[in-house]
């Protein structure tokens, strides 16, 4: 599990595309590399990933064609940035909300307003079966990180950035057009499908 509070921003310093897979190699500070273990699990832009193996330069890990199909990272190329954060531990404080690190779909950046030199704001345009999860002020799981939805609209959603966001994720720097990780608020999910059931059974 993961808590959506992006840990930093890592380079993708290694890339292998095999068919139906693809080996990531990232550079994660010192300080993130505290404990780890074969076996362990990083969020890199909200996906659950395992760490294979590392050596000086970085930390590598797998990822399947179903993953690379659903997810931001079949686009990557060596150099690019990525949000990432270690698994939640049971003694951490949860600041964001609980995350899987289980994507369900990409959505895109379709507006990028800077409202003042502290406040930016982001539209995202989201495929239609997801739209009926989005509430305004939900939590919303973008790239890796737990964020308040803003405004609704039928088919997009905004959410406000402060600058530490900024400054510790890619939103920072990102542009529009750009694809983003979507995880929705499992909870959310939940409650959603329930009514809709008891609705089509009880044929209203």
């Amino acid at each position: 599990m993961f808590t959506g509070i992006v840990q930093g921003m890592a380079k993708l310093q290694y890339l292998e595309r095999k068919t139906n897979l693809s080996t990531f190699g990232v550079h994660l500070p010192t300080a993130a590399r505290e404990g780890m273990q074969v076996g362990a699990s990083v969020a890199l832009n909200g996906v659950c990933l395992t760490i294979t193996h590392w050596d000086e330069q970085a930390v590598y890990f797998d990822a399947m064609i179903e993953t690379l199909r659903l997810t931001n990272l079949g686009a990557l190329q060596e150099g690019d940035l990525v949000n990432f954060e270690r698994a939640a531990r049971f003694q951490d404080e949860i600041g964001g909300h609980l995350m899987s690190g289980h994507v369900i779909d990409q959505v895109t950046l379709t507006a990028r307003q800077e409202l003042d030199e502290e406040n930016l704001r982001l539209e995202f345009t989201v495929p239609e079966q997801w739209m009926k999860y989005i509430f305004a002020k939900g939590y919303i799981g973008l790239n890796g990180c737990s964020l308040t939805v803003g405004e609704v609209e039928e088919n997009c959603f905004s959410v406000y950035l402060i600058p530490e966001t900024r400054r510790a994720t890619t939103f920072g720097a990102m542009p529009e057009g750009t694809q983003v990780n979507l995880e929705i608020d499992p909870q959310t999910q939940v409650i959603v499908d329930t009514v809709e059931r008891v609705m089509a059974a009880r044929g209203i």
